[in-house]
């Protein structure tokens, strides 16, 4: 069963509350990243169906990006609170334990010197706004030779 995003953040959101840190919205959207380029790599399958973007600060999931827009640059609150199903569960926990030590500017930084990213903005200078999509298949190819 293929998850939103929007309910993915929720459940990732809450992992940070329940340790006592904070998430803001620059690091929610690179974890929704990596759990969704390993997820392709890994089981070849997409873990949600939102379209991801290769914006200037990196990978972002627009509409989950609007959801927690007011926040800005401060700690995001969840809007609710959504457990999803256990094999999602699972591989976001690993992804979490990979990752969510990171910073959100340590993750901006590792997602700029990806090949899905770079693809994606297709040669645009790093300060250049774009919506362009960063392809399934990109992430699943660069992903499985990690």
């Amino acid at each position: 069963m293929i998850e939103s995003a929007s309910n993915l953040a929720q459940y990732i959101i809450a992992h940070f509350f329940a340790k006592n840190e904070e998430i803001n919205n620059l690091k929610l959207q690179k974890l929704l990243y990596y759990c969704q380029a390993w997820h392709l790599a890994l089981h070849e399958k997409p873990l949600f169906e939102d379209r991801i973007e290769a914006w200037v600060h990196g990978p972002v999931v627009p509409n989950v990006f609007r959801e927690y827009k007011s926040f800005r640059w401060s700690p995001v609150k969840a809007n609710g609170l959504y457990n999803p199903n256990p094999e999602a569960k699972s591989h976001i926990d690993e992804i979490l334990a990979a990752y969510g030590h990171f910073s959100s500017w340590d993750l901006e930084r590792l997602t700029h010197n990806d090949a899905p990213w770079k693809e994606a903005r297709g040669g645009l200078p790093p300060d250049v706004p774009s919506n362009n999509v960063i392809s399934h298949e990109s992430m699943k190819n660069f992903y499985r030779q990690q």
